[in-house]
């Protein structure tokens, strides 16, 4: 019988995409430091495809019942379909269909605004009415692990060139499985949304800067997305939930919570190997269920493999953003790293890892995988 590895046990079971040397790929669920693979284990080809998205179309009850019949397998010790993650390549876990960025955090927005907006208001009139977000670009997810080049843009009038404010944004993505239909808002939010993945949303934030008004963020974001190899369901995550943040003013009807969807994970955020902030994700204004709400109240269908994020996570400390913006105020105070060294934004060879626990089922903690990306040097413009 394997041992699992702490934090991948029955109570976790995360889904993702591997290939093994030579083979073809095709779906698995981590246990330890192996991956089930579900093909040879279950004998449904719906395991056999390259993504998840078979897996993920089939709904709810589906998911439930290959959660069970997983976890009775690894129960019982059959470790006949286990093989070592060091045997395999882990892939992208989902052709990803649409991807949205929500900005649900009130402490990065109210962060960013104290920065861009000091003789105002940090939050604009409608960021408490609703969970603010922009459509970002589906092809440009791509899994942990795949390098970061440094991207090209417009600085400044006339001025082009690679961004020197690179940085990151640690948050939480949402994977749809279950579609609506085109012109009806989205039903119950465990109806639709799969699982959770760790995302971190690359920004160059020059090219931010100069850009997104009016009409929001585009080439300062659209250059990579990084999320983890594996998609936790939202099953592995029942000790985890909590109760939303209190909101004022109460939202309107569509955005008013039915049931208790803020998650209790405890993000931490390394760079080159040294954590520099833990980002709490509980105390994140709009709940995902309310992202989700708002994304499909005008009638916009969801699809298989649609991926919406939280936006940054932070929190109340200096110790606890989720961005190298907020860390550094726009790089006004710089951060110190272990050895001397000191950052502002990300420089080319840093290599950046999220990762983040949750409460597990069985009393003890989840892990959910990380999310890693290496920088490397920009391309001539």
């Amino acid at each position: 019988m394997t041992i699992p590895t702490p934090g991948f046990g029955l109570d976790n079971l995360p889904y993702g995409v591997f290939a093994p040397s030579g083979e073809p790929p095709r779906a698995g669920v981590r246990f330890g430091d192996h991956v089930l693979d579900l093909a040879a284990a279950l004998g449904d080809e719906v395991f056999a495809a390259g993504s998840l998205n078979p897996f993920l179309a089939r709904g709810r009850a589906f998911w439930d019942d290959t959660r069970g019949r997983v976890r009775d397998l690894l129960a019982a010790g059959e470790d006949r379909h286990l093989i070592p993650l060091h045997q395999v390549t882990m892939l992208l876990p989902v052709e990803v269909a649409d991807y949205v960025d929500f900005y649900c955090s009130l402490e990065h927005a109210s962060n960013v605004g104290r920065m861009f907006r000091p003789d105002q208001e940090p939050l604009k009139p409608n960021w408490r009415h609703l969970p603010v977000g922009y459509h970002g670009r589906a092809g440009t997810v791509v899994v942990s692990g795949t390098p970061v080049t440094r991207p090209n843009g417009q600085r400044k009038a006339g001025d082009v060139g690679p961004t020197a404010k690179l940085d990151i944004e640690a948050e939480l993505g949402y994977v749809v499985g279950a579609p609506s239909a085109f012109g009806t808002p989205a039903g119950a939010f465990a109806d639709h949304v799969f699982g959770v993945t760790l995302l971190n949303d690359w920004s160059a934030r020059d090219i931010q800067a100069w850009e997104y008004v009016p009409l929001g963020p585009f080439l300062g974001k659209s250059f990579a997305t990084s999320i983890s190899p594996w998609v936790t369901p939202l099953a592995a995550l029942e000790a985890a939930r909590v109760p939303g943040r209190e909101q004022d003013p109460q939202p309107v009807d569509y955005l008013r919570r039915s049931a208790p969807w803020g998650l209790d994970l405890a993000l931490v955020v390394e760079l080159n190997g040294e954590p520099v902030t833990r980002p709490p994700y509980r105390e994140m204004y709009w709940t995902p269920d309310q992202m989700l709400a708002h994304l499909t109240v005008n009638g916009a269908s969801l699809r298989t493999g649609d991926l919406f994020a939280s936006g940054t996570v932070s929190g109340q400390e200096p110790g606890q953003r989720g961005s190298l913006l907020e860390l550094t105020w726009n790089g006004a105070e710089p951060i110190k790293l272990p050895g001397g060294e000191t950052r502002t934004f990300l420089e080319d060879g840093d290599t950046v890892t999220i990762t983040a626990t949750a409460p597990g089922a069985d009393g003890g903690r989840i892990s959910l995988g990380e999310v890693s990306g290496t920088i490397l040097p920009a391309r001539d413009a």
